[in-house]
Protein backbone atom coordinates (compact mmCIF):
# COMPACT_ATOMS: atom_id res chain seq x y z
CA UNK A 1 0.00 0.00 0.00
CA UNK A 2 2.90 2.33 0.77
CA UNK A 3 3.71 1.84 -2.80
CA UNK A 4 0.68 2.50 -4.24
CA UNK A 5 0.50 5.69 -1.84
CA UNK A 6 3.31 6.99 -2.83
CA UNK A 7 2.57 6.57 -6.85
CA UNK A 8 -0.31 8.77 -5.64
CA UNK A 9 -2.71 6.14 -6.57
CA UNK A 10 -6.40 6.44 -5.62
CA UNK A 11 -8.78 3.69 -4.11
CA UNK A 12 -10.91 2.63 -7.25
CA UNK A 13 -11.52 -0.57 -8.35
CA UNK A 14 -8.65 -0.54 -10.65
CA UNK A 15 -6.18 -0.01 -7.73
CA UNK A 16 -7.82 -3.04 -5.97
CA UNK A 17 -7.32 -5.27 -9.19
CA UNK A 18 -3.54 -3.84 -9.25
CA UNK A 19 -3.29 -4.79 -5.13
CA UNK A 20 -4.28 -8.25 -5.80
CA UNK A 21 -2.13 -8.94 -9.09
CA UNK A 22 0.86 -7.30 -7.08
CA UNK A 23 -0.03 -9.73 -4.27
CA UNK A 24 -0.04 -13.00 -6.84
CA UNK A 25 3.04 -11.85 -8.23
CA UNK A 26 4.51 -12.32 -4.55
CA UNK A 27 2.81 -15.55 -4.03
CA UNK A 28 0.04 -15.21 -2.13
CA UNK A 29 -2.87 -17.26 -2.46
CA UNK A 30 -5.73 -15.69 -3.85
CA UNK A 31 -8.99 -17.76 -4.44
CA UNK A 32 -10.10 -17.45 -8.18
CA UNK A 33 -13.71 -17.44 -7.78
CA UNK A 34 -15.30 -13.71 -8.83
CA UNK A 35 -17.21 -13.52 -5.70
CA UNK A 36 -14.28 -14.64 -3.64
CA UNK A 37 -12.38 -11.75 -5.09
CA UNK A 38 -15.04 -9.08 -5.44
CA UNK A 39 -15.09 -9.60 -1.71
CA UNK A 40 -11.45 -9.31 -1.51
CA UNK A 41 -11.51 -6.48 -3.51
CA UNK A 42 -13.85 -4.54 -1.31
CA UNK A 43 -11.72 -5.58 1.90
CA UNK A 44 -8.14 -4.54 0.03
CA UNK A 45 -9.85 -1.16 -1.13
CA UNK A 46 -11.31 -0.09 2.87
CA UNK A 47 -8.02 -0.72 4.24
CA UNK A 48 -6.56 1.18 1.50
CA UNK A 49 -8.55 4.39 1.85
CA UNK A 50 -7.55 3.96 5.98
CA UNK A 51 -4.01 3.69 5.12
CA UNK A 52 -4.47 6.87 3.28
CA UNK A 53 -5.86 8.52 5.61
CA UNK A 54 -4.43 7.62 8.54
CA UNK A 55 -1.01 9.32 6.27
CA UNK A 56 -2.44 11.97 5.11
CA UNK A 57 -3.39 12.83 8.80
CA UNK A 58 -0.17 12.27 9.97
CA UNK A 59 1.32 15.03 8.12
CA UNK A 60 -0.49 17.67 9.18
Amino acid sequence: MAELYSEGRKPTDEVAEEIIKRLEAKGNYIPSSDRARREYAYVLLKEYRKYIKDHSDSGR
